[in-house]
Order: C-alpha cells, then sequence, then structure tokens
C-alpha cells in the first residue's frame, strides 16, 4: 500500500527535489499544500501536471480546518521558506489533531547545536520542540551545505553562469574546517528512503556524498578546469564581527529582511567554518543517523561529477528567479563584505 504525503513548499529549491525524489522512488501518493494566492501559478500548475494533487489552504487558518485537510496522510513534509519557519507551528498543531503517522519539519541545512549559535537553527528547534510537546511522530533531516553553493568561481568566468555570485572565491577562517556536503538534487531520493524507514522515526538523519574542505573545493577546481584561483579571505574575526554588526541592526530594526538573511549567511560560516558543526564527528556527538549508512543501496553524486558538470556547461543556477537574492547580493555589495 502506499504512503500519501502532503508536500508543502513543492515549488521551492529543497521542496521541488522532495518531490521529485518521492514520484521517482514510487510508493508514494503525493499531495502538494500551496496558499491560495499560488494555486493558479505555472509553477503550481506545473506541479499538478505531474499528477499530483494540490491543496490550496492557508497554514495560518483555523487549526480544526487544516487538521480536516491533513487527516487521511501518512506523512506531511515541509519545505517552506527561510523567513516562515515559525508559521509551521500551526501546521504541526493540525497534523496532531489529524493523527498523521510522521511529520518531517523544514530543516534540511546544516548540522548545528541550538541553543545561540546559529539564528536560523535555533527558529527551527523552536518547531521540533513544539512537535515533541505534542508527542507527534517526527523525522528532522539536515543535508549539510549543497554542492550548488559550494563551489568557486574562475578567472575565465566559464562557471558563473551556474554561481549563486560571481566573483565567488573567498576562504572563510582558513578554509580548513571539514564540511558535510549534498547535491541539491540528491536531497529527494534520501528524504524517499528515510520516510519509508522506521528506523529514523523520531530521530534526526543527515545526509551527504563527500566530505571536504572548502581548502580541498578549491584545490579540486584548480585540477579540474586548469585555472589558477586568485583566492581571497575572510578571517574568523571578521565574520564574527559581521555578525555582532547585523545582531546589532536587527535589535533596531527586527523587520529588517536583509539583515535576516545576512545575518543567516555570516552564522552558516561560524558554524561550518570557525566552530566546525557541519561534519560527522558533530551529527554522531548530536545523535543524527547517517543516511550513508542507513541506504547503502543509494550512490549520492560526487561533489567532483558536479563541478565536472559545472564545468561543461550543465549545471543550473539556484535561486535564479528569486528578485530576493538579487536585492540581498547588492546590498552585501554596496556594504563591502565579500561572500
Amino acid at each position: 500500500m502506499s504512503q500519501r504525503v502532503l508536500l508543502l513548499g513543492a515549488t521551492g529549491q529543497t521542496g521541488s527535489s522532495i518531490l521529485n525524489g518521492l514520484l521517482e522512488y514510487g510508493g508514494y501518493e503525493v499531495a502538494a499544500l500551496v496558499r491560495p494566492s499560488s494555486a493558479e501559478t505555472p509553477k503550481v500548475k506545473a506541479v499538478a501536471e505531474r499528477n499530483v494533487k494540490i491543496i490550496a489552504a492557508d497554514i495560518t487558518g483555523p487549526v480544526d480546518e487544516l487538521a480536516n485537510i491533513l487527516r487521511g496522510f501518512d506523512v506531511v513534509i515541509s519545505a517552506i521558506d527561510a523567513l516562515s519557519m515559525h508559521v509551521q507551528e500551526n501546521l504541526v498543531t493540525a497534523a496532531k489533531k489529524a493523527d498523521v503517522k510522521r511529520f518531517v519539519p523544514c530543516a534540511f541545512i546544516t548540522v548545528c547545536p541550538p541553543g545561540g549559535v546559529f539564528r536560523l537553527r535555533d527558529e527551527k528547534e523552536a518547531i521540533y520542540q513544539h512537535i515533541r510537546k505534542l508527542y507527534l511522530p517526527y523525522t528532522i533531516i539536515d543535508v549539510g551545505f549543497w554542492h550548488q553553493i559550494s563551489f568557486p568561481t574562475v578567472p575565465s568566468g566559464r562557471v558563473d553562469y551556474a554561481s549563486m555570485y560571481a566573483p565567488n572565491t573567498t576562504i572563510h577562517a582558513g578554509g580548513d574546517t571539514p564540511n558535510l556536503l549534498t547535491d541539491l538534487r540528491d536531497i529527494g531520493p534520501f528524504v524517499a528512503r528515510i520516510i519509508a524507514d522506521p528506523r529514523t522515526l523520531n530521530r534526526s538523519v543527515y545526509t551527504y556524498s563527500d566530505v571536504l574542505t572548502e581548502n580541498e573545493v578549491f584545490n579540486m577546481m584548480e585540477e579540474l578546469s586548469g585555472e589558477k584561483i586568485d583566492r581571497d579571505y575572510m578571517s574568523a574575526e571578521a565574520i564574527e564581527a559581521a555578525i555582532a554588526n547585523f545582531k546589532e541592526t536587527l535589535e533596531k530594526e527586527p523587520e529588517n529582511v536583509p539583515a535576516r538573511l545576512a545575518l543567516a549567511m555570516f552564522q552558516y560560516f561560524l558554524s561550518k567554518a570557525i566552530r566546525g558543526d557541519n561534519q560527522p564527528k558533530s551529527a554522531k556527538y548530536l545523535g543524527y543517523l547517517d543516511a550513508r549508512e542507513l541506504y547503502p543501496d543509494f550512490e549520492p553524486r560526487s561533489f567532483k561529477s558536479f563541478l565536472k558538470e559545472v564545468l561543461d556547461g550543465k549545471g543550473e543556477k539556484v535561486y535564479k528567479d528569486n528578485e530576493g537574492i538579487e536585492h540581498l547580493k547588492k546590498w552585501f555589495s554596496d556594504l563591502g563584505f565579500p561572500l
């Protein structure tokens, strides 16, 4: 018998990967939960054309109404945007009322402990604690850093087309800290396996293809491209100073979206480049299960193979339709912060 899965955020970067993975893996009857204002957009219509039922609902509306929508679904997966973590609380409460068998909250970031290291992680943690308070069955899935935002650009400009920003030649805090990396396209296949697995119920799981330092990534790009990258260096002190600056801005302007996104970016650097949170030994200490150990049948795309695709002109830029990312890049540039 197939599992019924309801996916929130099916048209986003992570959500699209999850949708692809569920449909390709098989054994799932998938529906997509969308905002009423988005139901007739081209992206949502494209999802519907894949034999995915579209359910339009306001997840901030009455819990009982939302519970009626969720009733009968085995799994609810949230891939909501980074600025809307708190909105999931209603969805969690409704899922409990609807007797959903497994709730997958919007995690899908680097491994990091809660408690003041990374604001975005703590916003997610508030949802995890609401889940646990209600004794709602869950699985938390973190994916390290995407291949698609982990590669440097080269002097010829041949990979600029696929880079979220260019030039991208900055090494953070020395560049010698190992990091978990997952290709965005492999998140879905991992999720499809994880939610079918009773071993992952009420557990956290991490995915990856490679564990590499920034210096190893740059060296690999130089080797494959035949080009020497003129590296820029951002010190740990500069990262910490930027975090303090953005926190100060947010104390005065709590709704400043560019400052929130900027703080998240620099706290990523703090966690993965300075503290070393995003690596297997940290994940295992924090109680995560290793998806590579759980699913030896699945071979994710290696970072090296991904770089070859990008150099062959076969890469794809992430967030290419997101105007907010473009505004943030300009804001960083105006402030004089290299990424």
